[in-house]
């Protein structure tokens, strides 16, 4: 088992393989080595809190012959909370079938690797590693990133908070932060995820963008993220992305956002 993951390391260390996208280049295998660590039960990425590391660990005791069988995490409200923001057969879907879906195939691919040596088998399951364990991260930071009105959903942090005055900081006020998300993630071209990040070696908050499921790693810690897959809001906005942007903003969790910013500082 360890000696296929190393063979899959080593490969990707010898090819020189890079993900570059949007002027940085982040390492492929940082993204699998964040992936990986759902098998061995360490933190997916700096500033993850407790809720999300329950969600994505595996128990690091489990015999080296063990099937991987990462779950999928519960919904934190029903099906039917987020509406009339998202609709319940929106969420349903989501979590259900998409969401379930990304864990399936992650448990064939780590399955995989856990099972063989064979370093073209290995390194064939590169892509599939990214796409459905980023898929299983950022899905598991969206559902807590969203609450019901009422319960937190589109209440605005406290000015006195780390998080606000760093928003101020980095970008003016939330209002214009808000409005440069919504820029970022309707311009993506087909399917992925706008993202308030924490940029830990710079300290500050960035607006980061990654196409498909790619997940934010390396030098980044994701915070608030914005699903512009068609399967998150065209059974109820149709085309309008825009019009999507525009209210899940009533649902946000900013409290959920906070505790992550406070955690990636830590």
């Amino acid at each position: 088992m360890q000696l296929g993951l190393r063979l899959l390391v080593n490969g990707w260390k010898q090819s020189g393989f890079q993900h570059f996208h949007q002027g940085r280049s982040a390492s492929s295998l940082e993204q699998v080595r964040c992936v990986h660590s759902l098998r061995t039960g360490e933190a997916a990425g700096s500033g993850t809190v407790d809720e999300t590391l329950r969600a994505l660990s595996v128990s690091a005791t489990a015999s080296a012959s063990a099937n991987v069988n990462i779950q999928l995490p519960d919904l934190p409200y029903d099906y039917d909370a987020l509406e009339p923001v998202i609709s319940s057969e929106i969420m349903r879907l989501h979590h259900t079938k998409h969401h379930q879906g990304y864990v399936n195939n992650l448990n064939n691919a780590l399955n995989t690797i856990h099972s063989t040596d064979h370093v073209p088998t290995l390194v064939s399951l590169q892509s599939a590693l990214i796409f459905n364990g980023g898929g299983h991260l950022n899905h598991s930071i969206l559902w807590t990133n969203l609450a019901p009105v009422g319960k937190g959903g589109g209440e605005l942090p406290s000015k006195d908070t780390a998080l606000m005055k760093a928003i101020e900081n980095n970008f003016g006020d939330l209002s214009t932060l808000m409005s440069l998300m919504n820029t970022a993630a309707a311009g993506i071209q087909g399917s992925g995820w706008a993202w308030l990040a924490l940029n830990r070696n710079l300290r500050r908050l960035e607006i980061v963008t990654r196409p498909n499921q790619d997940p934010v790693v390396g030098a980044y810690t994701p915070l608030l993220g914005l699903d512009v897959w068609e399967h998150a809001y065209y059974i109820q906005y149709k085309n309008d992305r825009a019009a999507y942007l525009k209210n899940i903003w009533q649902i946000v969790h900013w409290k959920d956002v906070a505790n992550r910013y406070e955690a990636a500082l830590a």
